[in-house]
């Protein structure tokens, strides 16, 4: 499915440069744009939940986030 948003995304920002886009245009495209960067930062964050430290001993530590800054999606 990311395929096809990032298909449409693109054939928005060709027809954007060439002829314009209409207000409902414009609205599709920003809608995608959220899918599309909704994706990359949920892929993101699973990536980083997986990441483990290894110190100097050999031992794994869990990535842990920064104090302040709440996860999203209540994890």
């Amino acid at each position: 499915m990311i395929q096809e948003v990032i298909d449409r995304i693109n054939e928005l920002a060709k027809k954007a440069k060439t002829e314009g886009l209409t207000p409902a245009e414009k609205s599709e495209r920003d809608g995608l744009r959220k899918i599309y960067l909704d994706a990359i930062r949920e892929n993101l964050t699973a990536q980083l939940d997986n990441t483990y430290i290894v110190d100097e001993h050999g031992n794994k530590h869990k990535l842990q986030r920064k104090p302040g800054k709440p996860a999203k999606n209540g994890q």
